[in-house]
C-alpha cells in the first residue's frame, strides 16, 4: 500500500522548455557544455557553489555576455504551473491519504525567478508534508544518498512510496532501492492521471 507520494518538480507540476538554456547560451556564444560546466551545473545544483561564483564562471567562459545575460538564459528553462495540476494537488492535500514530499533537483537563480514569477507558488509549497530542493539540502538525483536521506528522515520503507519523476536515471535509482516510480513523459502524461495510470498500487 502506497502511503507517501514522492514527486519531482519540473516537467511533472512546473512547465519547463530543457533545451532553452543551451539554445540562449548558444546565442551568447557558447557552443557545448564543457564536462568542466557540466560540473559547475551539478556543484551549484547541490549548492556547493553560490549563485555569483556560478555565473562569474559562466562569464569568464562566454567574456561577450553579462551576468543579467547569462541569468536570464539561465532561467529560459522555466515556463509556468497550470493551474490544474495546483487544484491536483491541493485535493491530495485536502484528503489527507498520503504523505506529500517534493524532491527536486535546482538551485537558487530557478527558486528565486519561480518565486518572483510563479504567482501559486507559495499555494503549491504548502501542499507538501517537506519540500526539498536539491541546492538546499546538498545532494542531487540519480544519487543514491539523496532517496536514503528522505527515506531515513521520514522512516519511509520503500514499498510504501511511490517516486515521479520525468528523467529516467532518477526513477531507476530510486527503483534499486525498492520504491514504486512512475518516469513520467510530459509529453504525453500528466500527473493528474496518477491514479488511473498507476491503479494497480493504490
Amino acid at each position: 500500500m502506497i502511503k507517501t507520494l514522492l514527486f519531482d518538480f519540473g516537467d511533472v507540476f512546473l512547465n519547463l522548455d530543457k533545451a532553452a538554456t543551451f539554445r540562449e547560451l548558444n546565442k551568447l556564444g557558447l557552443n557545448d557544455f564543457s564536462s568542466e560546466m557540466i560540473q559547475q551545473n551539478q556543484l551549484y545544483e547541490m549548492g556547493k557553489i553560490s549563485s555569483e561564483e556560478f555565473v562569474n564562471f559562466y562569464t569568464n567562459k562566454i567574456p561577450k555576455s553579462s551576468s543579467e545575460d547569462l541569468v536570464k538564459a539561465w532561467n529560459s528553462i522555466l515556463l509556468d504551473l497550470p493551474k490544474h495540476r495546483l487544484e491536483f494537488l491541493q485535493q491530495l492535500k485536502e484528503e489527507k491519504k498520503y504523505e506529500l514530499i517534493l524532491l527536486s533537483n535546482t538551485n537558487d537563480l530557478h527558486i528565486s525567478w519561480i518565486k518572483e514569477n510563479i504567482i501559486d507558488f507559495a499555494e503549491f509549497k504548502a501542499c507538501f508534508d517537506a519540500f526539498y530542493l536539491s541546492h538546499e539540502i546538498n545532494f542531487r538525483k540519480p544519487n543514491v544518498d539523496i532517496y536514503e536521506f528522505v527515506l531515513e528522515k521520514h522512516q519511509l520503507r520503500p514499498k510504501e512510496v511511490l517516486f515521479v519523476d520525468d528523467t529516467q536515471e532518477n526513477t531507476e535509482t530510486a527503483k534499486n532501492l525498492g520504491i514504486h516510480t512512475w518516469n513520467i513523459d510530459p509529453k504525453s502524461e500528466d500527473i493528474v492521471h496518477l491514479f488511473s495510470i498507476k491503479s494497480k498500487l493504490f
